[in-house]
């Protein structure tokens, strides 16, 4: 309530209604981002703009029409209301005046595809990936590399993995070395459901970012370096995960529900008091000693 009087508030500023939405954002559950960012913006139609291109959203996926692969949807392969296939080049539905990238990062994206489409095998043993790359003003290049694993509740649970790597590349030295910036977004939810113990959801996201320089002898180079920092910060996104998700639900578990009788446990409180107070005496008797 007290969010959406501040949102809904006239007069307010928009810089408060905006640190105010994404604050609420980072709170709720991610797999129900869509509806609640579209309730959002509904509330506050003028942070329409800014909701969107603050708040990373679950990827969607699409099937290349010629090559009938997966591929994933997000804005860097979006032109208007068409979306470009990373395996065909093409654009669905198709338009003619279409954003493409040159000749040269073209192939870049063809090999970076190829090179993610086997870390995603060898890490999420399934899923899909896509990346997209393209040419700056500057004379560097950008790309984005996602990652989507998901679960179908086969296992006893449902849950997504939805990770978005932006990465900007500038070459330097006279292009024996580059400079690599690294924005990454992991977005995870899980429910488990068991007739034994009910429905228990977990989710969230976490944004890291990392830089480094590397060195370079061709284009190849570049896919290696940019892997190399992808994977390190994936595993610690998913370290940071495991500690603060998984890590703190075991020990509010363990505190709220018990395993050893009430009974022992009080007998095994008591002790441990009385040996606390044993080893005071002790230490203050031997003091006067001394």
């Amino acid at each position: 309530n007290e969010y959406k009087s501040y949102l809904s508030m006239e007069g307010r500023d928009q810089g408060v209604k905006l640190d105010c939405a994404l604050d609420l954002m980072r709170r709720l559950p991610p797999q129900n981002i869509e509806k609640n960012l579209s309730d959002l913006i509904d509330l506050n139609p003028d942070l329409c703009d800014e909701l969107l291109a603050s708040v990373d959203q679950p990827l969607k996926i699409a099937k290349c029409k010629q090559t009938n692969k997966d591929y994933l949807l997000c804005d860097y392969n979006r032109d208007g209301d068409s979306y470009r296939s990373p395996w065909s080049n093409e654009y669905d539905p198709p338009i003619e005046d279409g954003t493409f990238p040159t000749d040269k990062i073209r192939q870049f994206e063809i090999d970076a595809n190829f090179a993610f489409d086997l870390y995603r095998e060898q890490y999420f043993e399934g899923g899909i990936s896509s990346c997209y790359f393209w040419g700056l003003d500057n004379g560097g290049f950008a790309g984005a590399i996602l990652i989507k694993k998901t679960g179908d509740g086969s296992k006893m649970f449902k849950g997504s993995w939805d990770s978005i790597h932006v990465v900007e590349v500038q070459e330097k030295g006279a292009g024996r070395n580059a400079h690599y910036k690294l924005i990454s977004t992991v977005m995870l939810w899980l429910q488990n459901s068991r007739p034994e113990s009910g429905t228990m959801d977990l989710g969230g996201s976490l944004s890291r970012t990392a830089e480094k320089d590397a060195p370079v002898t061709d284009m190849s180079s570049h896919i290696v370096n940019i892997g190399r920092m992808v994977e390190k910060m994936e595993n610690g996104i998913r370290m940071t995960l495991d500690t603060i998700y998984f890590g703190k639900t075991r020990d509010i578990m363990n505190k709220t529900r018990s395993l050893v009788d009430l009974n022992i446990r009080g007998l095994t409180d008591k002790l441990n008091s009385q040996l606390a107070d044993a080893l005071k005496q002790h230490n203050t008797f031997k003091n006067k000693e001394n």
